[in-house]
């Protein structure tokens, strides 16, 4: 069940935007196995495009470091909201460390959303299924993607890594029946363009911080819906 539904638009969506890195890889000066090896190991598009982009300019490893390792600190929370959900007594451990290396923003939304409706001893397969798929998929795209590179227009390739953060915003609008989901999203929406004017730098950090927060404190004081 999980394969089949990474292979339908969670699927369709993040190959299109590995397409869009894999070129990237390519332009930012990247060999091709550097540049699959990134999403083997990394797959996470955001802090990918960062380690490109800094690297192309020329960027110490430190600083290409620091920078990915706060991109994907994202993560961490991902993993301790998604972690309850995949839990079950009769599964090891060791499962859900391996499982842990799976979570990004495509197959988190997706395991977010069915997880919680099965049993609870299909949901860890459900979400190696889904989440493996997608990643396989990723390397095939990063490859398809940096072969191609000058060949399509540096637009469409830019703006195929754009696709993703558009459906996981897409993904959370569909279901706004949680309060704090929904405040999340509106309060984002208001101070996004704000706290972008005011630090272009530190606009984005801000805004999940402060609206992120903002949300959860207004959730728990309001109680459920």
């Amino acid at each position: 069940m999980g394969i089949r539904a990474a292979l339908g638009m969670p699927g369709l969506i993040l190959t299109a935007t590995y397409i869009g890195f894999g070129s990237l890889a390519r332009e930012s000066g990247f060999t091709l196995w550097q540049g699959v090896l990134s999403t083997a190991t990394g797959w996470a598009a955001p802090g990918q495009i960062i380690m490109a982009e800094l690297y192309a300019v020329g960027a110490s490893l430190f600083a290409i470091t620091l920078a990915v390792a706060f991109t994907n600190a994202r993560l961490l929370p991902m993993t301790v909201v998604l972690m309850p959900h995949l839990r079950d007594r009769t599964v090891p451990l060791w499962a859900y460390y391996f499982a842990a290396h799976y979570i990004a923003v495509t197959g988190w939304a997706q395991a977010m959303r069915v997880c919680p409706t099965l049993p609870s001893e299909e949901r860890l397969p459900y979400f190696l299924g889904c989440a493996i798929s997608l990643w396989i998929a990723t390397l095939i795209a990063t490859t398809f993607g940096f072969v191609i590179a000058g060949h399509v227009p540096v637009i469409i390739s830019t703006g195929l890594v754009f696709l993703n953060p558009v459906y996981f915003m897409l993904v959370l609008m569909v279901d706004l029946r949680e309060r704090i989901r929904a405040i999340a999203i509106v309060l984002g929406a208001i101070l996004g363009p704000a706290l972008h004017y005011l630090s272009p730098d530190w606009g984005l950090l801000a805004t999940g911080l402060i609206g992120g927060t903002a949300a959860f404190l207004i959730g728990r004081k309001s109680g459920p819906v």
